[in-house]
C-alpha cells in the first residue's frame, strides 16, 4: 500500500518512536530522514518503521491514546465515596515532613492577575470571558461624604487565569471519576460530586521541571508534545529526583508570552504528551500536575475522537487533579526546583474548577 509522508504525520511518527524510546528502554533509532526520489533515502525510515510495527504502535491517528489510556472512567482504589482522587495521598504526615524542610521564607506567587481583556482559554467554545465592575462607587464630593463606600462584582468562567480542574470537569460515556454517572450526581446547578467545594488544601512537596531551559530556548514551538525523554532529561540537568505524592509542574516557557491573547492561546499550545502524563502519574507516582500553559496538554489533539486525550485520561481514569496556566517564571529564574506547595481552591460547590493564588517556599534539595 502507497503513502505519502506529510509533515503531520512525520510529527505523528517522531511521537510514537518517543514514547516507544521510553517502553524499551530507549534502544530505538531516532534518526529520521524525510524521503526525497532517491530509493536509498527512504531506507532509514522502513527500518524504524519496522520497528515501530513489531510492538504494535501503528502510524495512523490515536495510535498512541489507545497504548496509554482505556478511555473508561476508573473506580477509586479510595472507596466509593471518594471525590479527590490522588489528593488522598497527603497525610498530616506528608504536610508536615515537607513543611520541616523549608529553608527560607522567600515565597514564589505561582498566579496570574486577573483582569478584564486577559487571555481565556475557552473563549472559542463560549464560555465567558472575566468581567469585573463597579456595584458601589464614591461620591467624590468630600463635603457631602463622610463615609466613601466601593464595592465590586465578577463575572468569570471558573477556568480562568491560574485555577484547579477538578475531578467532574471531564469523564467518558457520561462519567467521570469513580464511575459517577451524570444521571445520578448531576444537576442543574452543577455535579454533586467531586466539586472544588470537596478538595482540601494542599500543602505537599513541588517539583518544576524546567523543558523550556532544558532545551535552551525560551519557549517550547507550537503544538509541542512533551516526551517522557524531555522529561527525563530535563530532571537529569537539574538534578531533581520525583518522589510518590510530588506536585510536579512542567514548565514550556509559554508564559514567557503572557498576556499577548495573540501568542498565549490554547488552539496550538505546546504540552504534556499522553505517554509523559502516564509516567509521571503510574511512573513516578505524581499526586497533582501543573503547568504554564492553559490546559497541560499539547494542542490541537491527535486523537480525532477526544480533543483533551491527557484531561480525560487525568481527572476520569487516574483520578489526577491539574492546575493550570500557573506564573512559573520566578521560580525557573532562580533555579527553584523543589519546593513547599501550598495552594487551596474556593468552595464553590460543584465547581468544575476553582481559580486558586498557589504559593512555592523553597526547600533543602535532598
Amino acid at each position: 500500500m502507497a503513502w505519502h509522508l506529510t509533515p503531520t504525520l512525520f510529527r505523528q511518527i517522531l511521537g510514537r518512536i518517543e514514547d516507544l524510546r521510553y517502553r524499551l528502554g530507549a534502544v530505538v533509532e531516532t534518526s529520521i530522514y524525510v524521503p526525497s526520489r532517491r530509493r536509498g533515502a527512504m531506507r532509514p525510515m522502513v527500518a524504524v518503521l519496522g520497528l515501530v510495527g513489531v510492538v504494535g504502535l501503528a502510524v495512523g491517528p490515536g495510535a498512541a491514546v489507545a497504548q496509554t489510556a482505556k478511555n473508561v472512567a476508573a473506580k477509586s482504589p479510595w472507596g466509593p465515596a471518594d471525590e479527590i482522587g490522588t489528593l488522598n495521598l497527603m497525610t498530616d504526615a506528608s504536610r508536615f515532613d515537607v513543611l520541616k524542610q523549608v529553608a527560607g521564607g522567600k515565597i514564589y506567587d505561582l498566579g496570574v492577575d486577573l483582569f478584564v481583556g486577559m487571555p481565556t482559554c475557552c473563549g472559542p467554545f463560549g464560555d465567558p470571558t472575566f468581567q469585573i465592575w463597579m456595584t458601589h462607587t464614591p461620591a467624590r464630593d468630600t463635603a457631602k461624604e463622610l463615609l466613601s463606600y466601593s464595592g465590586d462584582g465578577v463575572s468569570m468562567y471558573t477556568h480562568t487565569g491560574t485555577h484547579i480542574d477538578t475531578l467532574n470537569h471531564f469523564g467518558l460515556h457520561g462519567k467521570i471519576w469513580n464511575q459517577v454517572s451524570a444521571e445520578d450526581a448531576l444537576g442543574v446547578r452543577g455535579w454533586t460530586k467531586s466539586g472544588a467545594d470537596k478538595y482540601p488544601p494542599i500543602v505537599a512537596r513541588g517539583v518544576l521541571i524546567d523543558v523550556a531551559k532544558s532545551k535552551n530556548i525560551a519557549h517550547l514551538p507550537a503544538s509541542y508534545a512533551i516526551t517522557v525523554a524531555d522529561l527525563q532529561e530535563a530532571l537529569k540537568k537539574q538534578g531533581t529526583t520525583l518522589r510518590p505524592g510530588d506536585v510536579v509542574l512542567t514548565r514550556t516557557g509559554l508564559m514567557s508570552l503572557w498576556p499577548d491573547q495573540a501568542k498565549y492561546r490554547l488552539a496550538d499550545q505546546a504540552g504534556l504528551s499522553l505517554g509523559a502524563a502516564q509516567w509521571l502519574v503510574e511512573g513516578q507516582q505524581a499526586m497533582l500536575l501543573g503547568a504554564d500553559n492553559f490546559g497541560i496538554e499539547s494542542f490541537p489533539s491527535k486523537d480525532p475522537e477526544n480533543f483533551v486525550p491527557v484531561h480525560t485520561y487525568l481527572l476520569a481514569e487516574q483520578g489526577v487533579s491539574m492546575v493550570e496556566a500557573l506564573w512559573l517564571e520566578d521560580l525557573a529564574k532562580d533555579q527553584v526546583y523543589e519546593f513547599l506547595f501550598i495552594a487551596s481552591p474556593l468552595k464553590l460547590r460543584g465547581g468544575t474548577a476553582s481559580p486558586i493564588r498557589p504559593l512555592a517556599i523553597p526547600i533543602q534539595h535532598q
